[in-house]
């Protein structure tokens, strides 16, 4: 079972969407996917680094 999804807009920067989409494509993944893995990164950065 996948998980919940909520459809959001935002503004990015082109010069950090440009690279966003070169990662999400040197990584065979949608620009939303590779959005998602990386925040999730990044949370569980910021927890590890709170405890």
């Amino acid at each position: 079972m996948k998980p919940l999804k909520t459809r959001i807009s935002i503004t990015i920067d082109d010069p950090i969407l440009e690279k966003i989409k070169d990662r999400a494509e040197h990584q065979d993944r949608s620009v939303s996917s590779y959005i998602n893995l990386v925040m999730k990164k990044h949370f569980e950065q910021l927890e590890k680094n709170q405890n």
